[in-house]
């Protein structure tokens, strides 16, 4: 496993893993990444990712990115 910050642009990764406290887990299952769901990032902006999942984009900091592993 590794985090999500280091996954290759354009590559569909499956999530394994989501560590953190419980608000910070609950907040990113509601943008829908949650355990055994498909994430692609997109672009890297500075410190931000940008994430392709399911239809939507999604823009995650470093420190958020960093709790999913895959």
């Amino acid at each position: 496993m590794m985090p999500l910050t280091l996954a290759t642009l354009g590559q569909p990764a499956v999530i394994r893993k989501i560590t953190g406290k419980d608000d910070q887990r609950r907040h990113l299952a509601e943008l829908g990444l949650v355990v055994e769901s498909e994430v692609t990032v997109m672009n890297r902006m500075g410190d931000n990712l940008i994430l392709q999942v399911k239809d939507c984009r999604i823009a995650l900091d470093r420190s958020l990115a960093m709790r999913i592993m895959i």
